[in-house]
This record gives structure tokens, sequence and C-alpha cells, in this order.
């Protein structure tokens, strides 16, 4: 039987998990997922996420590239795969994708959103998915802050590891703040994030919300490539992947 390539939208509540990556002896997305597949498929198996999202981080829309031998239609394999994943993961579609496509290569850009609760009292449906800073933010000069990171740069100032990326360099192509009773959301849009970068950023930006730092201060960290002048790290479990694109002939 020829091997047969299969693209998979997979969500998850990240809480539980040490991130995508599989880690030994530490539960991750990539892991249950494999296990998954491997109850379902015989033979060889070959499972690769677009995002190797963080402990703690949630997705929407995640992409897996996954390659097997198999003639079940996509329809029957996710039903299969959700028969046996716990609650907290489950594959949205899969659907059949040209020879060679891999889902973190073939990737033209990934789309986040991290929301923070500047509410008094955090509201308890939120603590799963929002870091809770308890004080009115200056929301105008966080805004001014981010657009100075739109465009191409060099982001090791936001970086966690030197070295990990291949270049750090990223194209950001949308940052925009949308703030709702008491919640905000930090949106970004990029060719590639380095490892951190969009937690480092919301750390960064959340000095400048309190007032402990300008607004010009962004383009100063950008300019420096020093990642310990930045801000902290903005907690993992307020990051979620909204969305990941594709070329048309990877869809």
């Amino acid at each position: 039987m020829a091997l047969r390539t299969l693209r998979l939208a997979v969500a998850y509540d990240g809480t539980a998990y040490s991130g995508w990556q599989i880690q030994p002896s530490r539960p991750t997305i990539q892991g249950i997922l494999t296990d998954a597949c491997a109850r379902i498929f015989s033979g060889p198996l070959k499972l690769i996420g677009a995002s190797r999202t963080d402990a703690g981080v949630h997705a929407l829309g995640q992409v897996a590239s996954l390659v097997v031998e198999s003639r079940l239609h996509p329809l029957a394999i996710r039903s299969a795969l959700n028969s046996v994943l716990p609650p907290d993961i489950r594959v949205l579609a899969v659907a059949e994708a040209p020879p060679g496509f891999d889902a973190r290569r073939s990737a033209l850009s990934k789309r986040y959103v991290y929301l923070i609760d500047s509410r008094p009292v955090p509201t308890p449906l939120l603590r799963r998915y929002a870091w809770h800073v308890p004080r009115a933010l200056d929301l105008r000069a966080m805004a001014s802050g981010l657009r100075a990171l739109r465009g191409k740069h060099d982001f090791s100032a936001f970086c966690a590891a030197a070295g990990r990326a291949r270049t750090p360099t990223c194209t950001l192509y949308s940052g925009r703040l949308r703030p709702r009773r008491g919640v905000v959301g930090v949106f970004l849009s990029a060719d590639s994030f380095l490892h951190h970068m969009v937690r480092n950023v919301v750390g960064s930006l959340v000095e400048i919300g309190r007032g402990n730092r300008p607004p010009e201060w962004m383009a100063e960290l950008l300019l420096g490539r020093d990642r310990t002048r930045a801000g902290p790290t903005a907690p993992g479990h307020g990051l979620t992947l909204l969305r990941v694109s594709y070329p048309r002939e990877s869809i």
C-alpha cells in the first residue's frame, strides 16, 4: 500500500500538556496524537506540527501533516481519531494533501492571540486562557509600542534561546490590540516566530502598559537585539495559536 499524506486541523486545550513536541516521560500533544494514530493505522507513520507550541499553550488552528498507509476516507479518519483522543484534543478536519506537504516547512504565516485579563478580580472561566494583570493598562501606549515591531526585523531581543531558530529575522505582518470588557487580545501575524517570541513581546508590552517603560522602548529593544533588556516572558496559558496559512497548492 502506497504512503499517503494527510493534512489535519487540530484544536486543543494545552493546560495538561508539556507543549506540542514529544518529550520523554511527559504528556505532549504530538505524543498523544501519534499514539492515537498508531491505534488506527498499521505500519509506519510520520506526524509533523506547524507550530511547536510551548507548555500550557492552546490552539484553535494547529495544522499537522500525517504520512500513513491507509485507504480510510478522511471523515472516517477524523471520527476514528476523535474516538480515541482525550476530550481536550480534537481533530477538526482531515484532508488529502499533496505528496511532500510538510505542515511546518510549507507554512506561509501563523496568527496568534494572547489574552490579558486586566480586571481587578479575574474571571474564573478565563483562568486557563488569559494572563491576569490586575491593573488598568495604558492601551494607547501599548499600541504605539507594538507598531514599531511591524515589518521585517531581527527579533533577537524577543527570542528565548539564541540559535534555536534558523534565523532571528521575521516579518511581522500585523500586530493589533483588541480590548473588550476588561480583556485585551494581542493579535500577532508573521511569516515565522522565534522561541517564546509572542510571550516576550507581550511581557514587554505590559511593561509599557504599566507605565514602567515608554512606547519608544520597543524600537530600542529591536535595535539592541539583547533579550536581557526586554520585558519578562508572559505565562504560556494566555497564548493561543489561531491559524496557519499555506500556499493554494498545499491545500
